[in-house]
């Protein structure tokens, strides 16, 4: 599967538990999503926050859109999820449920000389513009995201 090929057509609204595993058993949707992230951030592929995520969104940059559920603000939800929408190019839409790990996940955090995150910021929307290189955790997302 090359960087050009497009992610299925439909707008699809996963919602991800910690504990919903993979089909076949090898990888759970987290770790497969968390692995996407950190190759896209290796790769400069990340538009993190409101502001950068709307314009990926609506530039049609996007290939992914990760939204936490917990946001207070409701015309930000609302904002996020018509923009996946859009009748041109349907962008599948991922919901989590915490802030702060998605925040770690996009890289907003430091990490000590152990490699563990301190001083994590909270992330409500991360979008993927350039998935990075292939990888297995893309191919269990890319399966995932088909079979919802």
């Amino acid at each position: 599967m090359s960087d050009n090929e497009e992610v299925p057509q439909q707008v699809e609204e996963v919602e991800v538990a910690a504990e919903t595993a993979a089909p076949g058993g090898q990888m759970s949707i987290e770790d497969a999503l968390r692995g996407v992230l950190r190759k896209a951030l290796v790769h400069d592929g990340l538009a993190r926050g409101l502001r950068e995520a709307s314009k990926a969104l609506s530039s049609r940059e996007a290939h992914l859109c990760v939204l936490v559920d917990t946001v207070t603000e409701e015309s930000y939800l609302r904002l996020v999820e018509a923009l996946c929408k859009e009748p041109e190019e349907h962008i599948p839409l991922v919901k989590l449920s915490d802030a702060k790990k998605l925040g770690e996940w996009a890289g907003l955090c430091q990490l000590d000389r152990e490699g563990n995150a301190r001083k994590v910021v909270g992330c409500s929307c991360v979008v993927v513009k350039d998935w990075g290189e292939d990888s297995e955790e893309r191919n269990v997302l890319l399966n995932y995201l088909a079979s919802q």
